[in-house]
């Protein structure tokens, strides 16, 4: 899918929707997109409990999905927008992979990679978070009030 609106804004709204499907397919709702030109090469939302895999995250299906679209195991020329701040599992694949740009909508105070250092994510990953929280942390919340 060819998209040439370099917006953040657009691609966040890009991995609201995917954290939606994740939703109503009974998953922890959390999405992502990758995106490099400015075009969205891969497209993720949670998927643990379908696959029974607790490393089933948004962000690792994204990055398999981008480095076999790119044919490469960096991301350095890719940003990564996801509607949860990824998990340090998460975040040590985001090293890795030496990920160019990282947007996050929601921060996890409980999991989330900065509790325990910014240092996690490659030296040269930018950060940009916020875009989006209010958003995406209702629909977490929607989704575990259901829960209880």
């Amino acid at each position: 899918m060819e998209i040439n609106h370099c917006d953040d804004n657009f691609f966040m709204n890009e991995a609201f929707k995917e954290a939606q499907k994740a939703f109503y397919k009974d998953e922890v709702p959390v999405g992502c997109v990758i995106v490099c030109d400015g075009k969205i090469i891969a497209r993720a939302h949670n998927y643990c409990e379908r696959l029974c895999d607790s490393t089933a995250h948004a962000e690792m299906q994204a990055i398999t999905s981008a480095s076999d679209h790119l044919g490469s195991k960096y991301l350095n020329e890719c940003t990564l927008y996801v509607t949860l701040e990824p998990c340090i599992m998460c975040a040590g694949a985001l090293f890795w992979s030496q990920l160019g740009k990282l947007v996050y909508a929601s921060k996890d105070n409980k999991r989330g990679f900065n509790i325990h250092s910014k240092k996690i994510l490659h030296p040269k990953t930018e950060i940009l978070d916020g875009l989006m929280s209010e958003k995406c942390a209702k629909l977490l919340k929607d989704f575990f009030k259901q829960k209880r």
